[in-house]
Order: C-alpha cells, then structure tokens, then sequence
C-alpha cells in the first residue's frame, strides 16, 4: 500500500504492506446531480418549511419588508463554501436594495478574529464589495453582549447585540459530525458562533459528558444548550446549510428553516462521514487537512475520530502541521502541568475552565494508547501533552510496527483517515 497524504504544500509518502491495511476509510461518495451553485440554488428555490417539507417561505418573501438584515458566515477554520454561498444571495439582496443595511458577522466563537488573508479566504472574490459589511464576533468584549435569560442547563445566554438589531437574520453554515455537539453546522451558528465568552465556556463544560459526543443529538447537552438559545431570539432566521463531500466540495444545500434544514444536512452528512470498518485497528493515520490543519486545537477532532476504532495499546497517528501554533493555550496549560493523562482528568474535574473540553478527549486517548504527531509543533510542545513527535508519516508509523510486533503482534491491523476530523469510523464488533 502507497499512500501520499497531504501536508501543507506537498504530499508526504506512506507505505507499508497490503496485508496490514484494515481500511482506507474515506468520506463515503454521494450522488451530486449539480455543481456547487446550482446545488444552493435549487435549495434557495424549495426552502424547508415547519412542516419538514419543501415548500417553505422563499428567500425573497423572507426578506420582503425587513430593513436590516444580519449574515452569519463562518470563519477560517471551517471549509464552508461561503464564497458560494454569497453568490446565491447577493442577487435577491441587490434586488431589494439592501446594500446598506447589510451586516456579516464571521461566528468567531472563541477563536481569534480573522486576519485578512483569512477575510480573502472566507468572502472569496467577494471580499472587495463585502468586507465593509464585515465584522468579527469577540466574544470577550462584553459590552457587545445581550443577556437573554438561562438554558435548562443553567448555562447563562449571551449573544452578540447585533444580532439583535436586525429584523432578518441568515444563517450560513456546513454541517458535519462533530465531536462533542453531535454535528456542526445549524443552530452552532449562534452558539458558539457569536455567544459570550462566558456562554461559550458554559456549554462546551457539558462536553465532559459521556452523552456529549459525536453523532449525538437526542440527550447531548451540549446540544440542548444549542436549542435552548432559539426560541430568544425574535427575529426570523432563514438558513442555508452544506453538506461537503470527501473533497470538500458541496454534495447537497438544504435552506429554509432553520432546525429542519439542519435536521434534513444531518442525515446526509451520516451517509457521507459514517464510514463503516470490520474491527478495531492497533495503528489509526488520523489526518486532518486543510483548513482544519490550522492549530491542534481543531486538529484534536482528528485523534478523537481516529479514536473510536482504535485499540487500547495502540498507536494514533496525526497528521496535521498545525501551522497557527496549539490554538487556545488553556487545554494545553493543563496538559503540561499535569503529571499524568489521569492526572489531568482529575484536575479537569476540580475545575473547569473553557478549553478543558479538550484537554480532557486528548487525556482519555492518551492515557489507553500512545498518540504520534506529525506536525510543525516542537518535540517540546507535544511531549508536554503526551504526544510523541516524527517527522514523517513514514518515521512514525516504523516506530508504531516495531513496538507492536517487539510485544508479539506479527500482523498489527492499520486504518487510514485521510479526512479523520470529519470521518467518524462505524466499528462493526
């Protein structure tokens, strides 16, 4: 088996014999009848309704009589065809004379602001026309926020105030599984996209849950914090979600309301990202591509997925250059002060603060099987967090072939993921 796995600007090679391929478990193909542009279209054209059928307020109709009208878009560190998306809506906005009462606000979270390379690459070849309409989320500044009341949950709710002087609000997003709020996209936009800090760090405190994981939405308290934010929000919210394939172009668009738009995106994106493999492997190639290479922060989503189909005692490789640094330096704080996985798990429970999330997923994989990582991070840095370092695919997984065939394991089983931050494995026994 040869193998070249994306690496910044080049390709890296892995090879290693066929008979220890378990599976190449890629993004399973779906049937795409149009191309990107016409695929949002068509979705703009029969927009979903209450009902769950299609025949939902148009985009048209929804805008008619609004006069300020709020887009929420996505930042860098997701692969959302915003670019695309933009280029659907434009013409009906034009058409309205809406162009100046337009806000788009990228859903920053708790990421940093982008820079402007990172508004290039969200607007595309809109960015000249629309970046004056642009602004970041800051979910630390506190004046920007409006209190609006509690989940069931007890986590407090603040969103972004201009949000809340819009009558219209469009909602973009791509939906995919994602490890502890089930999937992205949908109501994500709002929570985490342009909530409060101290919101933020709230619900994503609810990830320690073992109900908060990824596929799951019944029971996930990370996502009734989600829904809970809904129904305080008045004004109405036309959204439009994608669902990308393996190559992450766009295999369907759904639009109209905004909960069953997201409901009908989930279930394609289970048929594209549930990859089914017969068993559990010793050595899991987790690799987490463009844009989600960004920091090991968003990388992590690639050892957690790696992760669901590995065996204890075994090695998880990540590929992943992390070219933006670790991300959020809380989790790894935690992780270099802590003495142990299970050391870091314990003092994760003494006290939560937001990042431990991750911390916490990085402490469970590490303290069951041994995590390589191929990255532009130092030796230093990632021996803090219990990861090992090579400096290729190749290095590392020699190393996993020699540990396990040195403790008696001749035939050591291996699962590639060349898009691990996204594929969740379907383990059969």
């Amino acid at each position: 088996m040869k193998l070249e796995i994306p690496y910044l600007n080049k390709n890296l090679p892995l090879e290693f014999p066929d008979e220890n391929l378990l599976a190449l478990a890629e993004p399973n193909e779906y049937p795409i009848g149009n191309n990107a542009a016409e695929l949002i279209s068509a979705a703009l054209d029969k927009p979903y309704g209450l009902d769950g059928k299609q025949n939902g307020i148009t985009l048209v109709n929804f805008l008619k009589d609004g006069k300020k009208i709020f887009i929420i878009i996505n930042d860098a560190t997701r692969p959302t065809p915003t670019e695309t998306i933009l280029s659907a809506l434009l013409p009906v906005i034009e058409n309205l004379r809406f162009e100046s009462s337009i806000t788009l606000m990228v859903a920053t979270g708790a990421h940093r602001a982008p820079t402007d390379e990172e508004y290039r690459q969200i607007l595309g070849c809109h960015y000249k026309n629309l970046r004056k309409f642009c602004v970041h989320h800051d979910a630390r500044n506190d004046d920007e926020m409006v209190d609006i009341g509690t989940t069931r949950n007890g986590t407090p709710m603040l969103l972004n105030k201009k949000l809340f002087e819009a009558d219209r609000i469009i909602a973009t997003g791509s939906v995919e599984p994602h490890y502890f709020a089930g999937f992205t996209g949908g109501r994500k936009a709002f929570l985490p996209g342009i909530a409060s800090y101290k919101t933020i760090e709230a619900n994503h405190k609810q990830a320690l849950s073992p109900r908060a994981r990824s596929l799951a939405l019944e029971g996930n308290p990370v996502h009734e914090d989600m829904m809970d934010a809904l129904p305080l929000i008045k004004a109405p919210i036309f959204s439009i979600m994608t669902v990308l394939d393996k190559k992450h172009g766009v295999a369907a668009a759904c639009a109209g309301d905004l909960m069953t738009s997201f409901y009908e995106a989930v279930t394609i994106a289970k048929k594209i990202f549930c990859v089914s493999v017969l068993s559990k492997a010793e050595i899991v190639v987790s690799i987490a591509k463009f844009p989600m290479d960004i920091d090991l922060y968003q990388s992590q989503k690639a050892i957690d997925n790696g992760a669901v189909a590995l065996k204890d005692g075994g090695f998880l490789i990540l590929v992943s250059s992390c070219r933006d640094g670790i991300g959020d330096e809380a989790y790894a704080n935690l992780l270099k002060r802590s003495s142990s996985p299970a050391d870091a798990i314990e003092q994760i429970r003494a006290g939560y603060k937001l990042g431990y999330h991750k911390a916490a997923k990085m402490a469970e994989v590490s303290g069951r099987a041994t995590i390589i990582a191929v990255s532009e991070l130092s030796k230093e840095t990632l021996n803090s967090m219990f990861i090992e370092k090579a400096a290729t695919p190749q290095e590392a997984l020699d190393k996993a072939m020699v540990c396990l065939k040195a403790k008696g394991n001749a035939l050591p089983k291996i699962l590639v993921l060349p898009d691990g931050c996204v594929t969740v494995p379907d383990v059969a026994n």
